[in-house]
């Protein structure tokens, strides 16, 4: 490619972990990018605040299950690299409300294979050789459960909640469109992220927030559901470097080998809180832990062995739980002017995904 790098048309990019690959192109890489989002409740141009003077940037509200639009798109700015994380992802919410989980990430993802395909097939041959559709996906995908040594890229696909089988059915299609048609598709499946300008519905930030308003923290039936924590830097370093150095038709595990249960991860941030911003009417933040009715459905546990993206590909996460999980409370801490604009309005804390 030229000596400015390729285009990237990453989809999703308002979001948490779009945001953060995009925050990671511009500042690391001489790669343009091109954002393409919709701007539903969790798409936030404030994530992108960072990066949104950068000559190599550029934002286009679209949405992904418009092929025309994503057509004409793709046809203007000539990416070299589709990275496809637009989607909704939030259990809760697909419990509540399926309908736009199947519009999304379903009839979306099958738009926008479409629109790469007709792209790709314009494309001289050099470029079509180096050209990637890199699909995001998640370890929910597998079910719960599953061997100690974690989810690998072979494991049986057993989605239990809207979310999950939207998101399995999304990488059926992938997978077709590259063995049908000879798309040159990478997929990649990651583990639970955490980190900055998380939109607070998920764990972690909800928990933060609750602690500075002293509000109680829900904690789903016994809080022994186990998850794999990623910080979502260092998945946006794995990501790119799918992109460019996946194999067409390959896919890859993301983890970041932090397996903790929910009530161990709520324990482990009141103690980080205590210390960083104890709270003012005094005791300790874990006393506001609260037991509340299981999530229907809830995956006892997810495990992903990343073995083959550290072997072929050469990544390893740089933070661990711990030290990840500190960065990300002092961000929040430091940075409310993101999100209580959030939680005055778009999201107050509510309990979501209860279906009776």
């Amino acid at each position: 490619m030229d000596s400015q790098g390729k285009v990237f048309v990453v989809t999703g990019g308002a979001g948490f972990i779009g945001s953060a690959v995009v925050r990671h192109l511009i500042a690391e890489t001489p790669h343009r990018v091109v954002v393409a989002d919709k701007l539903t409740y969790a798409g936030n141009l404030a994530s992108l605040a960072p990066v949104a003077g950068d000559s190599r940037y550029r934002f286009v509200k679209a949405d992904i299950a418009d092929a025309s639009g994503m057509a004409r798109l793709l046809a203007e700015v000539r990416p070299g690299v589709v990275m496809h994380l637009a989607a909704e992802s939030h259990v809760d919410r697909s419990i509540d409300g399926p309908a736009a989980f199947i519009q999304t990430n379903l009839v979306g993802t099958f738009s926008l294979l479409e629109a790469a395909l007709g792209y790709w097939r314009s494309l001289d041959d050099e470029r079509r050789t180096a050209f990637r559709f890199h699909h995001v996906s998640t370890d929910e995908v597998f079910g719960s459960g599953g061997p100690d040594s974690g989810f690998t890229e072979e494991s049986p696909y057993r989605p239990n909640s809207p979310y999950s089988a939207s998101k399995a059915g999304a990488d059926h299609l992938a997978r077709a469109w590259n063995r049908t048609y000879g798309l040159p598709v990478v997929t990649s499946n990651c583990s639970n992220n955490f980190g900055p300008y998380q939109f607070p519905e998920k764990l972690i930030p909800l928990m933060i927030l609750n602690c500075l308003d002293e509000r109680p923290l829900p904690v789903y039936g016994s809080g022994e559901n186990i998850r794999d924590w990623l910080f979502v830097d260092d998945h946006a370093r794995a990501l790119l470097t799918i992109a460019e150095h996946g194999r067409s038709g390959a896919v890859y595990n993301v983890g970041g080998d932090a397996r903790r249960t929910n009530i161990e991860v709520v324990r482990a941030l009141c103690a980080i809180m205590d210390r960083e911003a104890p709270r003012p009417s005094g005791g300790g933040y874990a006393d506001l832990i609260s037991f509340v009715e299981d999530r229907p459905g809830h995956d006892l546990r997810y495990a992903i062995d990343s073995t083959r993206t550290r072997r072929e590909l050469g990544w390893a996460p740089r933070e661990s739980f711990e030290s990840g999980l500190a960065a990300t409370i002092r961000w929040y801490l430091a940075n409310r002017d993101w999100w209580e604009p959030i939680r005055a309005g778009t999201y107050r804390g509510e309990r979501l995904g209860v279906t009776s």
